[in-house]
């Protein structure tokens, strides 16, 4: 089973950037594609970003296209979101998942548990 653990996160002001990473366990990870969620206070959890497991292809919501990057290292088994200009509105919980990359924005297979990111205005 894979497991997943987010870290990176915080407390930054708006403008700022912060890494988030997430390091899996198992020897299917280069296999999986990865993908980053979030879930603002009183809101549904929402797809950030996605990306193969070779790397090759990415995918952004609009609200993060041209601020954020999602990139990976399977060498090292772990994912990154690289979130630059961030705003209030990106204040939220943010989850790390896999799956299958045509799959994985509706309906990932596995989880980690979050990382709290709160961008002060």
């Amino acid at each position: 089973q894979v497991q997943l653990v987010e870290s990176g996160g915080g407390l930054v002001q708006a403008g700022g950037s912060l890494r988030l990473s997430c390091a899996a366990s198992g020897r299917t990870f280069s296999r999986s594609a990865m993908g980053w969620f979030r879930r603002a206070p009183g809101k549904e959890r929402e797809f950030v970003a996605v990306i193969s497991g070779s790397g090759a292809i990415t995918s952004y919501a609009d609200s993060v296209k041209g601020r954020f990057t999602i990139s990976r290292d399977n060498a090292k088994n772990t994912v990154y979101l690289q979130m630059n200009g961030l705003k209030a509105e990106d204040t939220a919980v943010y989850y790390c998942a896999g799956g299958t990359y045509g799959l994985i924005k509706s309906r990932p297979d596995y989880w980690g548990q979050g990382t709290q990111v709160t961008v002060s205005s």
